[in-house]
Parts: C-alpha cells; sequence; structure tokens
C-alpha cells in the first residue's frame, strides 16, 4: 500500500497513494491487502488467545458470584434454560448479541460497496423483520408449551416421532450453516489484518466459548453476550462518528456524497488493471443512473428478498432463539424481542452505511475476492485510523464470532441432550446426568466447529455464499414450524412433506437456474443472485404451500394439551408468580407484539423503502438526512442496550456487593434451607399447604399488629 502517488489519475487527493504512473500510464493498486498483513502475528494471537481467556474466567466469575450470593442452583434445567427468569434488557442484549454475526458486520458492508445504499438498508430490514414476528412465537411458547426445552420438543410432542427427527435435522443443519458462517467470516478477517494461519483461527477462536460455557451453561452465554455487546456498540459508534463527523479524509456527510457520485460517475477502460477491482469502477449495473446514492437498485432488492427468506430460517428454525425465549420471563419476552430487533438493525445499517459507504468515498482498491470475504469494513478502518482501525474492528469482530458461537452451542446441546439422549436413550435420566451430557456437547461440538470450518475453507466457501444459500438448505422449515404454535389444523403430514420437498425443490431450482442462466455449474455461479433468488423463493413457499394445503385436507383441529405436558427434569426455585403464567396476561402480550412487531415489521420493510423512491438519487439534503438517521439509531440504540440491563439488574448488583462485604457463608445457609422448605411444602397435599400458608398469614398479621399497638 505504500505506491507513489500519481498526478494525474485519482479524482481526489486520498486515493492517490493506491496508483502509481507507469510508462506514462496510469496504474492502480491490485488490491488493498495485496496478500499482505496490516498487524503481526502476535496482535492476532494475543486478541483471539487473551480476549477468549479474559471472558472464559471473566464470565465464569460472574456465573460464580450468582451462585453464591444470589442462590442460582447449578442444576441442569438452570443450565439449560437460565431459571426461565431473564428480563427485557438482558433478553434484548441476548437477541443482539446471538443476531450480530461475523456476516453482520462484514457482508452488510459487502452489500454497501456493491449496491451502494440499498445495501445496508436490506441486510438491516430484511434480517430485523424476522426478530420482530418471533416475539410472537416467543409468547406462544409460554401459553402453549411453558415447561419447554428446545422446540423440537414441542414438535415430538405435537407431530410425533417422524416430523420429529425431521425437524431435528433442519434445526441441527441450521446451527451447522450459523457456525459456518460465523467461523468462516472471523477466520478470514484475522488472517487478513494479522496473518494468523486460517486453519489455526478456526480452531482458536471457539475455545474460550467452550470454556465458559462448561462453566455456566446458557446464563454464561447471556453474560457474556452482555459485556460483547457493550463492547461491539462500543466500537460501532467509534466508526460511524469517525466517517461522518470526526476523520480528516472524509468527515461529514456531504464530502461522502460528493464522493460517492465522483466514484459513481468515473468511465475506466475495461483494459485497465482498475476495471477488475469491483463495482467501485463506475456505474452500479442495476442501480437508477448507476448510483450509489439511490434505493432504485434491482441488485439491492433481490438481494433483499434473499436476505428475508435466509434469515426466516436462521431465526424460526435456530434453537437458539427459542431457547432465548423459553428462558425469558414471561412478562419480558415480547418486550425483549421487540427491543432487540429494532436494536440491532442499528448494527449493519448504521456500521455498513459508515464502513462500507466510506470504502466506496474513500475509492478503495478492494477486489472482489477480498469483499465476498467480508474485507470491505477493515480495508475502510485501516485507511483512516491506520492500525488503530484494525485492532478495532478485530476487536469488534472477535466478540460477534464469540457470542453468537457461544448461543450455537448451547443450541446444539440442548437438541442432543434434551432431543436425543433424554427422548430416544435414557427417558429417565436424571438432572447429574442430563448436566453431564450437555457439558460433553459443548465440549465436543466446539472442536468441530473448527474441524467444520478447515472442510469449508479448503473447498474454496467464502462467507458472502454461504449467506446467500442459507435459505435455500432451511427456508423450507420456517412456515411449518410456524404453524405448529400458531394454528391448531396444522397436522404432522404436511409439516414433514412440505419440509422435504420445499428444501429439495429449493436445490433443484438453483441449480437448475444457474445451469441454464451461466451454463456450468461451480460456487461462482450458484452464488449469483438469479440462481439464489430463485432457490430460496421455491424453497420457502413450497414448505408452507404444501403443509397449508394438507392440513386443510386433513386438519388435525389440535387443543395442545401434550405440549403443556411436558416436563422438568428438575424443579427449580423461581421469582415468578403465579400471575406470569395467567391466561389473559399472555393473550395481552401476545396482542401488543402483533400490533407493534407486524407494525414495524411494514414500516422497515414496506413503507421506508417506498417512501424513497420518488427521490430518485438522492441529492445532498436527503443523504444528510439518511446519514443522520444511522448515526442516531447506531447511537441511541447502543445507549439503550448499554443501560438498561444494568438498571434492571441493579437490585442483584446489590445483593452481590452485600454479600460480598457480609457473612456470605450464612447468607448460602439460609438460601439452601429456605430452598429445602419450599420443596418440602410444594411436596406436601394440596390441603395441608393451605393450612400452612394461612397459618403463616395469621402470625404475619398477629405480629405486625402486636408492632403496631407497641409504636
Amino acid at each position: 500500500m505504500a505506491s507513489s502517488p500519481a498526478t494525474n489519475c485519482p479524482p481526489f487527493e486520498f486515493s492517490a497513494k493506491y496508483y502509481h504512473e507507469d510508462g506514462g500510464g496510469c496504474f492502480r493498486q491490485a488490491s488493498f491487502f495485496e496478500g499482505k498483513a496490516v498487524l503481526n502475528q502476535g496482535v492476532g494471537y494475543s486478541v483471539i488467545l487473551g480476549f477468549g481467556a479474559f471472558f472464559a474466567v471473566f464470565t465464569s466469575f460472574l456465573v460464580w458470584l450468582e451462585k453464591r450470593y444470589v442462590g442460582s442452583r447449578h442444576t441442569s434445567e438452570w443450565f439449560n434454560t437460565a431459571g426461565r427468569n431473564v428480563k427485557t434488557g438482558l433478553i434484548a442484549s441476548v437477541i443482539v448479541s446471538q443476531w450480530t454475526w461475523a456476516a453482520t458486520i462484514l457482508q452488510s458492508s459487502n452489500v454497501a460497496w456493491e449496491y451502494g445504499i440499498s445495501g445496508p438498508f436490506w441486510y438491516a430490514s430484511g434480517a430485523t423483520i424476522q426478530v420482530l414476528l418471533f416475539g410472537v412465537m416467543a409468547i406462544e411458547i409460554k401459553r402453549k408449551a411453558p415447561h419447554a426445552h428446545t422446540v423440537c420438543e414441542i414438535v415430538k410432542a405435537r407431530w410425533g416421532t417422524a416430523a420429529h427427527i425431521v425437524f431435528l435435522t433442519f434445526c441441527f443443519m441450521t446451527n451447522i450453516i450459523v457456525t459456518a458462517m460465523l467461523l468462516l467470516g472471523g477466520s478470514a478477517v484475522v488472517n487478513a489484518l494479522t496473518g494468523v494461519n486460517i486453519y489455526a483461527a478456526s480452531f482458536l477462536i471457539p475455545l474460550g466459548v467452550i470454556v465458559y460455557t462448561l462453566a455456566g451453561g446458557l446464563k454464561a452465554t447471556f453474560l457474556a453476550s452482555y459485556i460483547h455487546s457493550v463492547i461491539v456498540h462500543v466500537v460501532l459508534v467509534i466508526f460511524v462518528y469517525l466517517v461522518y463527523v470526526a476523520s480528516n479524509e472524509l468527515g461529514s456527510p456531504s464530502t461522502v456524497y460528493q464522493r460517492l457520485l465522483e466514484v459513481s460517475s468515473k468511465a475506466r477502460s475495461c483494459q485497465d488493471p482498475i476495471s477488475h477491482v469491483g463495482q467501485s469502477c463506475g456505474p452500479v449495473n442495476g442501480n437508477y443512473k448507476g448510483s450509489y446514492v439511490t434505493m432504485l437498485s434491482s441488485g439491492g432488492l433481490v438481494f433483499g428478498i434473499i436476505n428475508i427468506v435466509g434469515n426466516f430460517g436462521t431465526v424460526f428454525v435456530d434453537n437458539g432463539y427459542w431457547v432465548s425465549a423459553i428462558a425469558a420471563r414471561p412478562s419480558s419476552t415480547h418486550k425483549g424481542y421487540l427491543l432487540g430487533g429494532l436494536v440491532w438493525f442499528a448494527v449493519p445499517f448504521s456500521l455498513a452505511t459508515s464502513l462500507g459507504l466510506g470504502a466506496l468515498a474513500l475509492d478503495l482498491p478492494i477486489t472482489a475476492t477480498e469483499a465476498s470475504h467480508g474485507l470491505v469494513p477493515p480495508a475502510t478502518a485501516i485507511a483512516l485510523m491506520g492500525k488503530g482501525g484494525s485492532v478495532l474492528l478485530l476487536t469488534m469482530l472477535f466478540m460477534a464470532v464469540t457470542s453468537a458461537g457461544s448461543s450455537e452451542l448451547i443450541a446444539v446441546s440442548s437438541l442432543c441432550t434434551y432431543d436425543i439422549y433424554r427422548t430416544y436413550i435414557n427417558p429417565d435420566a436424571s438432572g447429574k446426568q442430563i448436566l453431564k451430557v450437555s457439558r460433553i456437547v459443548v465440549l465436543v461440538f466446539g472442536c468441530l466447529m473448527g474441524i467444520l470450518a478447515v472442510i469449508l475453507n479448503k473447498a474454496g466457501v467464502s462467507l458472502g455464499w454461504m449467506y446467500l444459500a442459507m435459505g435455500v438448505f432451511i427456508g423450507s422449515a420456517v412456515l411449518p414450524i410456524a404453524f405448529m404454535l400458531l394454528w391448531r389444523k396444522a397436522n404432522a403430514t404436511g409439516a414433514v412433506l412440505g419440509t422435504v420437498t420445499g428444501c429439495l425443490l429449493g436445490i433443484i431450482t438453483w441449480l437448475t437456474v444457474t445451469k441454464v442462466e451461466y451454463g456450468r455449474v461451480n460456487l461462482d455461479t450458484t452464488g449469483r443472485n438469479a440462481p439464489m433468488l430463485a432457490g430460496n423463493l421455491v424453497s420457502i413457499l413450497v414448505g408452507g404451500g404444501v403443509h397449508a394445503g394438507c392440513s386443510y385436507i386433513w386438519p388435525q383441529d389440535y387443543d395442545w394439551e401434550t405440549t403443556k405436558q411436558i416436563t422438568v427434569v428438575e424443579k427449580e426455585k423461581s421469582e415468578l408468580s403465579a400471575d406470569e403464567f395467567k391466561e389473559e396476561k399472555l393473550i395481552r402480550a401476545k396482542r401488543w407484539i402483533v400490533k407493534w412487531g407486524v407494525g414495524f415489521t411494514l414500516v422497515i420493510a414496506v413503507l421506508w423503502p417506498i417512501l424513497t423512491l420518488p427521490a430518485g438519487q438522492f441529492n445532498t439534503g436527503y443523504f444528510t438526512f439518511w446519514a443522520v438517521i444511522a448515526i442516531a439509531w447506531g447511537t441511541i440504540g447502543s445507549a439503550v442496550i448499554i443501560i438498561l440491563p444494568l438498571v434492571e439488574s441493579w437490585e442483584t448488583i446489590q445483593n452481590v456487593l452485600l454479600g460480598m462485604s457480609t457473612n456470605d457463608r450464612l447468607v448460602e445457609k439460609i438460601e439452601e434451607l429456605n430452598f429445602k422448605l419450599q420443596t418440602i411444602i410444594s411436596a406436601m397435599p394440596e390441603a395441608e399447604r393451605i393450612y400452612l400458608l394461612e397459618k403463616e398469614k395469621a402470625k404475619k398479621k398477629e405480629a405486625s399488629e402486636i408492632e403496631v399497638q407497641i409504636k
């Protein structure tokens, strides 16, 4: 990147360092990274191993504090459900964290670099609406399967063994795809920035995650996810303000706007080496006037549709989201998912509107291969901040990969434990046996994650290809899973038939369109928009259509009794009152999330893009307004997701601090005795239990009356 400046080539001064003159001609640097690492390997290993060790120790310490001073019992139920008592702020933070993949940070900026402003918008809106709508499913779990541990347990209770095996397969497939994307993106960026061996990075990144997940289960992943979210959002705000406020090279929306116009209007010879660098060499095919500052983009719209379909699969068919819903307290579930979705919107939208468009505005010589591997954001960060920018981006990426990876570990662990071990191997398993199996699966799958990433890297599969293809493979299961909790007529035959045929027809359509359009089938041609769009749509529509048709012909007329009979392995003491599970209260929560979830979905996926169409190519004022929305959404969302969990957990934090400064052994003994007493009382016949409770109330009343008389 040390090319001598050329005087007559670049449209503005900053990009001169990426050009050189040779024999009177103007030539551009062949690629941004040129196969060289910006940082040394020591920095890469320090980030991977240092942060991994820190989070392993710190998160395990937080879990120990909660156990010692708050009274949490580390049973199998607690390991897999976190006590089913997580509040709104932490649930929202977890949703943001587990939905912030490597692809969220990397692929969103890639589509900004490829399509302009429509890319970040369609990435954000196309992957937010699923979380908003999943809030409805989260409430339905509380109503219809309050003791479930996984989504497949509900499938088994309603539709039987055949459907259970099919959906278990699709859930595992989803976890594998998501894990692959996490490690593909993470290892590629670590390798590009630091030179750390890409295969070594694939194995080392999950190490710390395995340790704290083994120690503390789901609650540990929740606590780690909060800390990860804080770091991700702090770095997000830094980058957003750097591009639009603080940097010398850009520093304002108007400057970014002018640079984007210059880049899209450049006419360059296709004989010039620069023509092989990527979209930034001139007008964008399919965009209005070839501009980067327009929502009238056919490529952006096609990507948006693919994005919507694929991400329905990775939310509704990912057991991790069901586990988070199960862990939430009923009064917090719907609010947590709505808030989490709205805050998450800022991550791809604000970040890619900054780093993705920043790469274009700076006219960086990023190649199509570099972009497909997710290297647009690090290129912009390095161009604006030097090595400091690469360290920040590397830290942000590590947080995203590890937090989402921990969610996948628990998702797979709970499926193996409850849907394979407890269902088919040992139905009478004790809590200790369940806990042992859960931890074994976490360890085994954590090791397999690295092997999977190595295989995909060897095969040449990129992050961008995997992201677009996921809907073809798992999209067919989306509507059947939704129907399972929302429609009493939905039957097992339709669910199995729709899911399997939808997947097969989606794959056949995808490969057929590729062959017809491009004459050959390989990783390059199958990753293009037309085949991906066809395959994604066929998969989700056939899956839902077949299931709906079968259910109308042979309706089940289900009453939810068998799903309500799913049992827990160990009784847990609970702070939840019976009022939390009242049907009328849950119905009100469902109406609330339907109103706001569907409302926001219509706003961000339909109304917002329609309102931008009359603008055509944005003018300076319109683009400035767009940038201000990105800045404000990123800043406010970050503040909410950092502060709210602390406010809601302030009482617990005080209890821990108080316990640390008092006789903690005494507190522990009192908690243990209280739990034993509650267990004894709950095991009594109802008449005796009522008698004891009434007697206790009478004693308390008598004591208060005596106290009043004394006063």
